[in-house]
């Protein structure tokens, strides 16, 4: 045997409930096999009475880090040593990393995006005029991080007041960003000024691929940025209508890329290649 044989893989992976359709995994771990580390990702189930204790075992079997997801993003913030300030201004944490012996509560969705929207369409948000619409999880992300970020205003449309409403004074009260509630009826408008539109939600994810939101499209105009996070398919109903309308368009697809390569860095320590995560990706999705 080698004197610097080494059979044991570093270890990251996903919390969630539902978890076995994350699809994370593909990218990550074509990651890992491009840069050759010997990592591992595990898409783990955990239900919502065992997030304590699953993250007892991660502390216990050295985990280098873990994602995330529904439903654990906001119950696992009581278990982590600490938080980043701006995964504290969301309330809700996507990615843990280990820092010596500490776990380290991080959000890349709104990273992901804002890298998405400079890299891929070429738009910096300071001073820019932005539409959400939803006001879950991840608009919640990716709305603070426009923000933090210099974004000029924010309207955020969404069914629920309580959960709109919520949001819009959140980026008021702690940003220097302006913010607004406009309650979602159907074929709702918004302001022809809008310089970036993001459905937020999951209207359009598969296997619903025919549905979109209901908006008035008409209100879309050829100086926006659309984007949809919808990453399967990237290409989305709601992405469709902007394109006819002559509207730039960003799909899903490289928020996700982007989230998960900034996660890749905080683990590894090292660069991935967002053209093999992005490859991986595309060969599974439909």
């Amino acid at each position: 045997m080698s004197e610097d044989a080494n059979y044991k893989s570093e270890l990251v992976g996903v919390f969630g409930h539902p978890v076995a359709e994350n699809p994370t995994i593909v990218m990550i771990e074509a990651a890992f096999r491009d840069l050759n580390l010997n990592w591992r990702y595990l898409n783990i189930e955990v239900l919502p009475e065992d997030l304590q204790t699953a993250v007892v075992g991660l502390r216990s079997m050295q985990f280098k880090g873990i994602n995330l997801t529904i439903p654990h993003k906001v119950n696992v913030l009581p278990v982590l040593d600490r938080l980043a300030p701006d995964a504290k201004l969301m309330g809700a944490v996507n990615t843990v990393r280990r820092e010596g012996d500490l776990l380290i509560g991080e959000n890349t969705d709104g990273k992901g995006f804002l890298r998405s929207l400079r890299d891929d369409a070429g738009l910096d948000p300071s001073g820019k005029r932005v539409v959400f619409l939803g006001a879950g999880g991840a608009a919640r992300a990716m709305a603070i991080e426009l923000a933090l970020t210099g974004a000029e205003s924010i309207l955020i449309i969404n069914r629920s007041a309580e959960r709109g409403e919520s949001l819009s004074r959140l980026i008021k009260e702690n940003t220097s960003c302006e913010s607004e509630y406009l309650p979602w009826v159907s074929g709702v408008s918004f302001p022809s000024d809008t310089d970036v539109l993001v459905n937020a939600t999951s209207i359009g994810l598969f296997p619903n691929v025919t549905e979109k939101a209901d908006i008035n499209y008409d209100c879309i105009s050829r100086d926006m940025v659309v984007c949809d996070v919808i990453p399967n398919p990237p290409k989305t109903p709601f992405l469709a209508e902007a394109n006819a309308r002559g509207a730039r368009t960003l799909d899903g697809l490289g928020m996700l890329v982007y989230q998960g390569a900034i996660a890749f860095r905080m683990w590894t320590g090292q660069e991935p290649s967002v053209e093999v995560m992005k490859e991986a990706l595309e060969s599974v999705f439909q």
